[in-house]
C-alpha cells in the first residue's frame, strides 16, 4: 500500500521567483527493523551533512537563496518564511521544508516568540 506524506517545497522558477508547494513524498510500507511491525518509508536520498541550527530571538533577514538543497525541519519554535512573491508561511516543530532555491531572488526567514532551533539536512 502507498502512503504519502507532504512537505513544502520552496524553489526558484525561470525568472528567479522564489514559490512554496505543498509536495507529497510518496511511501511504502516495509520491514524496516524486523520483527518490529512494517512501517512507511520514503525512497532514500543522499545526504552529504547534518547540522543543528538556532535562530535568535531577534534575528531576521532579508532575501538570500538557500545555499544548497537541503532539508529544514523545526524542532522548537515557530520561523515564518517568504518568497519573492510575497507568499508566507509558519513552520512549527515538526514541520519540514525541502529547499530547492539555490538560485533566484531567494527567501526570507525569521523565528516567532522567540529562538527557533531547526535541524539542516544537506542533500546531493
Amino acid at each position: 500500500m502507498v502512503q504519502s506524506m507532504s512537505c513544502t517545497w520552496l524553489f526558484a522558477d525561470e525568472n528567479g521567483e522564489s514559490h512554496f508547494e505543498d509536495k507529497e513524498i510518496p511511501m511504502n510500507e516495509v520491514q524496516y527493523a524486523p520483527p518490529a511491525p512494517a512501517v512507511h518509508l520514503s525512497e532514500s536520498q543522499s545526504a552529504t551533512r547534518v547540522s543543528w541550527f538556532r535562530f535568535p530571538a531577534d534575528w531576521h533577514d532579508a532575501a538570500h537563496p538557500t545555499p544548497r538543497r537541503q532539508l529544514f525541519i523545526v524542532l522548537t519554535g515557530e520561523v515564518e518564511g517568504w518568497t519573492s512573491q510575497g507568499d508566507r508561511r509558519i513552520f512549527r516543530a515538526g514541520e519540514a521544508l525541502l529547499m530547492e532555491d539555490t538560485s533566484g531572488k531567494g527567501h526570507g526567514a525569521r523565528p516567532l516568540n522567540g529562538e527557533a532551533t531547526a535541524i539542516v539536512v544537506a542533500l546531493e
